[in-house]
């Protein structure tokens, strides 16, 4: 087999389908969109949520709490991920998404208290659990908020 020769499978590509040219094309005059009506102007319909007058399901809905819309969403690291690392190491954000254990680290990273550490490391992090922190100071090692 060569290059050349790969097609795809029977039936995979389908031509796209062309709306509103002409009668014989079976989907011509009004495209699908019937006559007259909100939805047959071109712009027409209803914004996202609305439901025809009645009291939206987003406003009936009771409300609770705080909800911080400047928040910054801090990466959530567990303990138990940090075994990665060699003995005496220095685990920091960017340590963290060069071994894998992280794939985006945009605000910060926190160490949380799942699993547990037997090696001695200096944890650089924008927060700590409790937990997390007493593990890793029982084990040798250093967390430093930074």
């Amino acid at each position: 087999m060569n290059l050349h020769e790969l097609s795809p499978a029977a039936g995979s590509n389908t031509k796209a389908y062309r709306k509103g040219r002409g009668a014989g094309s079976g989907n011509g005059k009004t495209a699908g969109r019937g006559h007259k009506g909100q939805w047959a102007r071109s712009g027409g319909g209803v914004r996202v949520g609305f439901e025809g007058g009645q009291m939206p399901l987003a406003r009936r809905l009771p409300k609770r709490g705080f909800h911080n819309i400047f928040a910054k969403p801090l990466e959530a690291v567990n303990v138990s991920a940090l075994e990665k690392f060699e003995d005496g190491a220095v685990v920091n954000a960017q340590a963290l998404l060069e071994k894998g254990v992280l794939s985006k680290c945009e605000y910060g990273v926190k160490i949380l208290g799942n699993g547990s550490i037997t090696k001695k490391l200096t944890v650089q992090a924008s927060a700590f659990s409790a937990s997390a922190k007493e593990k890793i100071e029982a084990a040798g090692g250093k967390a430093e908020v930074i």
